[in-house]
């Protein structure tokens, strides 16, 4: 047997570096019972490489490649003409044409073929490279068979695939080109089947588009095909559409472009019998592969004939289920600020937390974690409470677990049982509703600092505690100190401490809008309020740039620094040692925070502060010295002068002694307790950034052991496998290659905020109702109206803002409150009234809509726009 051509019938798999991901496919297919696939074979990567690599001239033509950029398009068009010249050009040894010429006679010497390429990174599971390469159609005889198979080498490189392959990092080298020859089917009707609706990702629903004559008719977009969709046997939608011309094979090998009969060009292009027949041939298929599949087919005298099937790369995985029942997931990353994916060992942490609560377990899928509400919405008391409370976060989410609802015969079958929302815990509800009522008749000043106080008595225990622990015996500290970490975040003082903040400001709100007709009032009663530590996170940032602002050879070389050698290359210059000690202090608090910092493995400031230096220096040009008090300073004068204007206000109305002393009492319990609504989380991060810096040291200790190349590698495993690492001194490193391959196509998923068990997504809509023709809907989380230029950041490491531009951004968490004393407005693609972000603008005064559907995407970095805090949406303005 060649090791240049193989047949079908010797493909599977596990072949895929020899024949693509279309060879291999293929070889897939034409095991499948039931399922007929053209005879054909593949001409292996291993005839690429003798011919193509192999040339001196044309791999330096190759190499040439790896200076363009993406966006070069004159410099590709030229440098891939060339390549495809020279490869066009090339001789075929004797031995490969041979080989092809042989297999080729087992199809038929003079039969049509369809020549395609088929990449090695071409139709896999994270990627599809579809439509990268060429394909020939009706080609026959040896001769044009091999010229072709040349032609398809060169359709390598392409202008769209080099392109292509810059812009994602594809190695130029590494994607390499087998070359599929099949025999051609001249099909009545032919057409495309996603076997998972391909618009909603439901997994139950088939949908095919279908045409007369070959595919490449309404592939290329010359006619409209008619669209299919059945489930289970039954076709639930039917577009049948005009089609005008179709494309067939000609005998001289072209493809011709022919009239449809009149009578035809409105009849659908299959029979119901026929769809119904393609349906259980799509789950057939599925079925082998184990995942969704777009599969090729034509139908020619009768029967059905599959060309291709490829994964499907664009769905989001569907949660699992552990029965067959309906169930709804809810991301649990917008709800958390943070849609990003999280690696294994970040979110083996976080599924502790719940561990330790004694909550169910969190479902995972694409890296993130989805809750699932199915027993939340078939309660009638907990689906009340769960879509108010999630009003609260995301009104998107709530707005789309109400359209799973309306989807009646799905919501019928959802499963029931008990409610993790009206699961209070030990204990029950009674001692949080008891503090709270007591804090609320109290309005004691002194409870937070006192609460502060004792997590932080904690911590310095944990300090020294954990620096005595290593092996094994640190895994369980760790494990076990996290029931301290939950008796801290969820004591009954603390939580009712912080619910005291957040349901002053609900009250203030509604009720000063009912009686003076003031929207948002706690917003800017809320400004400069007590013991918010998120907000002294930006304010002290402020005066870290004070001290490095009077240095400027520092401040010249923040700019430079580099993450090893940070604080060594600072103390080699005039005032680098203040400096330091600025930025060690600040770390000293703040350090364990860094963006997304719910993921135990991302990189914490204290691990690297030149992630801190953007915002520094921003600071440094867009603040004058001492902003950070004047900021504060301010805040507290504008709320004063808010509560005593509110005051005199309700005073004057009838009733006003009664309103304004119970408005009065609100006010103060809204500036004693909003600010410790951020508490909790900086908590939980501060245990973060000693249990990291403990298991960093022990993954340094596996590096010296040779049991894994990078203290990183172990992010890829969870808490419970690392500890059998350090165990047994034992691991098989594939597991760690598997787990960073599938956190890159994790990377790239959009997660969805509602996902069914049938892999429907549903994203949730606005009530349009005032939002101006034009503007962004989204939720008004703080007042005001502001105009400026919009910065999209998209990561905080890369933010460049200056003083009066506007942030837009998919999430922010409390690390970026260093970030919002630059701007002077927030827009974000998720979030609610009581989100992070949300909080802290209202903090700095600064105007701020959130969930705003593809804010990132619609709105053009540096466009002007304007935010409306106060209705909830945000205008493009015209540029000047």
């Amino acid at each position: 047997m060649s090791a240049y051509v193989l047949g079908f019938d010797g493909i599977d798999k596990t072949q895929l570096p020899l024949v693509g991901g279309k060879g291999a496919n293929l070889g897939e297919l034409h095991r499948i019972d039931g399922v007929r696939v053209p005879g054909g074979f593949c001409v292996t990567t291993a005839a690429y490489r003798a011919v193509v690599t192999g040339d001196d001239a044309v791999s330096r033509l190759i190499d040439g490649l790896s200076g363009l950029r993406a966006d070069d398009r004159d410099g590709i068009a030229e440098a891939a003409a060339r390549l495809r010249a020279a490869i066009e050009n090339l001789v075929i040894p004797g031995e490969i044409e041979r080989a092809i010429i042989e297999h080729l006679g087992f199809i038929g010497e003079d039969v049509p073929c369809a020549v395609r390429s088929s990449a090695t990174a071409e139709d896999l599971p994270s990627s599809s490279f579809a439509g990268q390469q060429d394909t020939y159609l009706n080609i026959r005889g040896p001769a044009e068979i091999v010229h072709n198979v040349r032609r398809c080498w060169a359709s390598l490189f392409t202008d769209r695939a080099v392109a292509y392959r810059i812009q994602f990092g594809f190695d130029h080298r590494a994607v390499q080109l087998s070359v599929v020859v099949q025999r051609m089917v001249f099909p009545e009707a032919a057409g495309i089947m996603f076997t998972a609706d391909p618009i909603t990702g439901n997994r139950k629903v088939v949908s095919i588009d279908a045409g007369f004559g070959l595919g490449e008719a309404f592939v290329s977009g010359v006619v409209n095909a008619d669209t299919y969709r059945a489930r289970a046997g039954v076709i639930v939608d039917k577009k049948v559409r005009a089609q005008t011309m179709e494309l067939r094979a000609a005998p001289d090998g072209t493809i011709d472009e022919l009239p449809i009969a009149p009578e035809r060009q409105t009849a659908q292009a299959l029979s119901d019998e026929q769809i119904l027949e393609l349906e259980q041939l799509g789950r057939r298929i599925e079925s082998h592969f184990g995942r969704p599949q777009d599969i090729e087919w034509g139908l020619s005298e009768g029967r059905y004939y599959v060309l291709q099937s490829r994964p499907i790369t664009t769905l989001y995985p569907v949660p699992p289920a552990s029965d067959d029942k309906n169930h709804v997931y809810m991301s649990y990353g917008h709800r958390q600020m943070m849609t990003d994916a999280f690696k294994p060992l970040g979110l083996s942490f976080f599924q502790l937390l719940d561990e330790k609560l004694g909550r169910p377990a969190m479902n995972i899928a694409g890296g993130r974690f989805y809750k699932d509400m199915s027993h939340e919405l078939t309660s009638p008391m907990a689906r009340a409470i769960t879509l108010k409370s999630l009003g609260q976060v995301d009104v998107l989410t709530a707005n789309a677990l109400r359209e799973v609802l309306e989807h009646k015969e799905f919501a019928r079958g959802l499963a029931r049982g008990k409610a993790s929302v009206m699961n209070f815990g030990k204990g029950g509800p009674l001692p949080m509703a008891r503090q709270y009522l007591a804090l609320s008749r109290d309005d004691d000043p002194g409870v937070v600092p006192e609460l502060i106080a004792q997590n932080e008595r904690s911590i310095e225990k944990l300090e020294r505690d954990i620096a005595t622990k290593s092996g094994e015996e640190l895994f369980d500290f760790i494990i076990e100190d996290h029931r301290e970490l939950t008796d801290i975040m969820f004591e009954p003082r603390s939580v009712a401490a912080a619910f005291v903040g957040i349901q002053s400001a609900n009250w203030i709100n509604k009720h000063l809008k009912s009686w003076l007709g003031e929207k948002n009032a706690a917003d800017v009663l809320a400004q400069s309020a007590d013991h918010n530590v998120v907000a002294a996170m930006g304010l002290d940032l402020l005066d870290v740039a004070d001290v490095a602002r009077q240095y400027p050879d520092v401040v010249e070389y923040l700019a430079t620094a580099e993450r090893d050698t940070f604080f060594l290359g600072l103390a080699q210059l005039a005032g680098g040692d203040d400096v330091s000690s600025a930025i060690k202090e600040y770390l000293r608090k703040y350090g364990m925070h860094c963006s997304g910092d719910i993921d135990f493995t991302r990189t914490r400031w204290s691990e690297d502060p030149t992630l801190l230096v953007p915002l520094i220096l921003g600071n440094i040009n867009n603040f004058p010295p001492g902003a950070s008090r004047a900021r504060v300073e301010k805040g507290r004068a504008d709320a004063e002068r808010a509560k005593a204007d509110l005051l005199a206000r309700l005073k004057s109305l009838p009733g006003g002694k009664h309103k304004a002393k119970s408005a009065e009492k609100r006010i103060n319990l809204l500036r004693h307790f909003i600010g410790y609504r951020e508490y909790s989380k900086h908590a939980c991060l501060q245990r973060y950034g000693l249990y990291k810096q403990a298991l960093m040291a022990e993954a340094g200790k596996l590096v010296d052991r040779g049991l894994i190349k990078v203290p990183e590698d172990v992010y890829f495993l969870s808490l419970e496998e690392y500890r059998e690492v350090v165990r047994t001194g034992q691991l098989d490193y594939s597991v760690i290659t598997e787990r960073q391959n599938d956190f890159e196509v994790y990377q790239n998923l959009t997660p969805p905020r509602v996902i069914t068990s049938e892999g429907e997504i549903f994203s949730g809509e606005y009530d349009a109702g005032d939002v101006p023709e034009g503007a962004l809907a989204g939720v008004a989380v703080s007042a005001g109206v502001v105009e400026g230029r919009a910065r999209v950041v998209l990561d905080l490491a890369n933010a460049d803002v200056q003083e009066g531009d506007i942030l837009v951004a998919v999430f922010t968490d409390p690390s970026w409150s260093a970030l919002f004393v630059s701007v002077s407005g927030v827009v974000m693609e998720v979030g609610g009234v009581m989100t992070h972000g949300a909080v802290i603008a209202r903090e700095y005064g600064l105007p701020s809509v959130v969930g705003v559907q593809d804010a990132t995407k619609r709105i053009r970095d540096g466009q002007l726009i304007r935010v409306n805090g106060t209705e909830g949406y945000v205008e493009l303005l015209p540029e000047p």
